[in-house]
């Protein structure tokens, strides 16, 4: 493409389009990004302090891209803060202050301020004219009705989108697929690459800012290979040459879809094993760290729990049913339709074993949980298992059950709660007993258990080190200094603005800005939906903790406010359990004996 990308749109301001936009903006100040959704509420919060998903290190890059940033500057050299600190010799020594003062000033790295570059909008005609890359990154739920209802996706949101592509993109402009579209791939006149992301959520930004790989899929005509370049010189100003994969486009699509399927086999093996554990005695814990050793299998994802949930894994494996049974390989699809069964199996285990220990029955009884989202690191609460899990409370007739998250707004999950009236058989009033606390402490009164529904670091009850490899694995931040060159890129810019917030998180240089870069964002409109008194902390105050440990639950607090007779309900394996026995808890774990 001649003289370069210079303007790109996002179609789909979701969970993928909004961070891979974000990031892609950050890492290319001279490329104009525009995010075009129909959802004007979405883009409302896109807008504002009040980011539609939660996902670490997301807000700042927002900002920076979304506000521009002002002029800043920082000593080239570890372990000093942003403002140089003389001593008190030097106070005392003009002459000392003042050579101090001049090599300082030649030590420090100037960046420019950066001007906007990241714009949310719902018109989406202007947007698509002017773009010379455009990804489409809509969301293709698993079809509900029609042929191939419950495993093909569903491709009515994708087709809207292409649709309006096709109708207004300008010629030679390249379209992008963020997602895996398989056997329905558009025809129209433009080069569409493949461009599937391996996101994990809670992790996105990381994932995004360090790849392991960025896989482009393209035509095999000299245009495919073309535009796949052009690709791949949005993606090069942060990603190492090497980790930058080009290959066909089928190839490309099912590497995404396998690769999502294994994961998922991995997460239902274990599961399996956690319900024989449970039998004989074992410690499916200690079995995953001993398995993992072995260098030719690995420790990633053998976490036993109530199952995997979120909009990938389920949706990723039913498509590759899907597509063997279209291929006649129904063989094939039956072997991977059992890691979906095996995933709803260990999730109903689990609700079956809370019932059967409080008695076969739930009436009149308090049950809390703890955790909504599928897993810990975001506010996505799409597919969470606690959500089947409270369909399958609810028939026991219980007096109330209590939900806390500590990333989720309680706004969102009031909404999917209601959502339920239509999906749930009973005639309980379910909605009535089922209320969403912002205070876990309030949420623990009078309940006869508590069900540990996410890993989130908040919940565990002790320091002490166990054999389930962290929630999410963290990079060590170093001082990344000093520079090499006097213009930094962004990312090691990032990586300052990273270390910075991890030394001094309570820096009175603001809570979210060591750097003292950001430009304060607009005020919100008076009518504002998410500053008011029910809006959830987090969605008040942004992400400015990013970098930060997690307060942890005072379970000592906890317990005596509990009712009789004192349940534990460990899904995700955070609990020690003997430190809650001891303080008079009975605990229950995923894949351990009754204690």
């Amino acid at each position: 493409m001649e003289g370069g990308v210079r303007n790109i749109c996002f179609i789909g301001a979701g969970c993928v389009g909004g961070p891979a936009a974000a990031v892609i903006a950050y890492q290319n100040p001279q490329i104009r990004v525009v995010v075009v959704d129909q959802d004007k509420s979405r883009i409302r919060r896109w807008r504002s302090a009040h980011l539609p998903l939660y996902e670490p290190g997301l807000d700042y890059l927002v900002r920076v891209s979304r506000d521009g940033s002002r002029e800043f500057s920082f000593l080239n050299q570890p372990g000093t803060t942003i403002s140089s600190s003389t001593t008190a010799a030097c106070e005392s020594n003009p002459l000392q202050q003042d050579i101090r003062d001049e090599e300082q000033q030649n030590n420090r790295i100037a960046v420019q301020a950066r001007h906007p570059n990241l714009l949310f909008t719902p018109k989406f005609e202007k947007s698509i004219k002017e773009a010379d890359v455009i990804f489409v990154a809509v969301n293709t739920p698993t079809k509900l009705k029609g042929i191939g209802a419950g495993s093909a996706t569903d491709m009515t949101a994708f087709e809207a989108a292409t649709n309006t592509v096709a109708r207004y993109a300008k010629p030679g402009a390249i379209i992008v697929e963020k997602s895996t579209m398989l056997m329905h791939r558009p025809s129209f006149g433009f080069e569409v690459l493949s461009n599937p992301e391996f996101l994990a959520t809670g992790t996105a930004v990381n994932d995004l800012l360090h790849p392991s790989r960025v896989l482009i899929g393209h035509s095999k005509l000299p245009s495919g290979r073309r535009a796949a370049h052009t690709l791949r010189s949005i993606y090069a100003s942060w990603v190492p040459n090497d980790r930058i994969i080009t290959t066909d486009v089928w190839s490309s699509e099912l590497s995404k879809i396998v690769a999502n399927s294994l994961l998922a086999q991995r997460i239902s093996s274990i599961n399996s094993v956690s319900a024989i554990c449970e039998k004989v005695g074992a410690d499916v814990y200690e079995v995953a760290a001993c398995v993992g050793s072995d260098p030719r299998i690995g420790d990633k994802y053998l976490q036993a729990g109530i199952g995997f949930g979120g909009s990938c894994l389920k949706k990723d494996l039913l498509s590759l049913v899907y597509l063997a049974e279209s291929l006649q390989l129904d063989e094939v699809g039956d072997y991977w339709r059992q890691v979906i069964k095996m995933n709803e199996f260990q999730r109903d285990r689990f609700s079956k074993r809370v019932v059967r220990c409080l008695n076969n029955t739930l009436v009149g009884k308090k049950i809390t949980l703890f955790g909504y989202t599928f897993k810990a690191g975001t506010s996505d609460t799409r597919d969470s298992p606690a959500l089947e899990i409270i369909k399958s409370l609810l028939e026991e007739n219980p007096r109330e059950i209590a939900i806390f998250d500590p990333l989720c707004n309680p706004a969102l999950i009031r909404e999917e709660i209601e959502g339920l009236r239509k999906t749930c058989d009973t005639n309980l009033g379910l909605v009535e007993i089922i209320k969403i606390y912002d205070n876990p402490y309030k949420a623990c009164a009078a309940s006869n258990a508590v069900l540990i529904t996410t890993e989130c670091e908040e919940f565990q009850n002790t320091s002490v080190e166990t054999n389930r490899p962290a929630t999410a694995p963290k990079n060590e931040l170093v001082d990344p200094r000093p520079l090499s060159t006097p213009k930094p890129t962004e990312q090691e810019v990032l990586r300052l603005h990273q270390f910075l917030m991890s030394v001094n998180p309570s820096s009175n240089l603001g809570d979210s800005d060591p750097l003292r870069r950001l430009i304060r964002p607009p005020p919100c409109a008076n009518d504002c939906p998410d500053c008011g008194p029910q809006a959830h902390a987090r969605s008040r105050c942004g992400d400015s903790d990013n970098y930060r440990s997690k307060n942890r639950l005072d379970w000592s607090k906890i317990v005596p406010l509990l009712a009789m007779p004192k349940w534990v309900f460990d899904g995700k394996g955070v609990i020690e359990p003997n430190s809650l026995i001891e303080i008079g808890v009975k605990v229950e774990s995923i894949g351990r004996q009754g204690i």
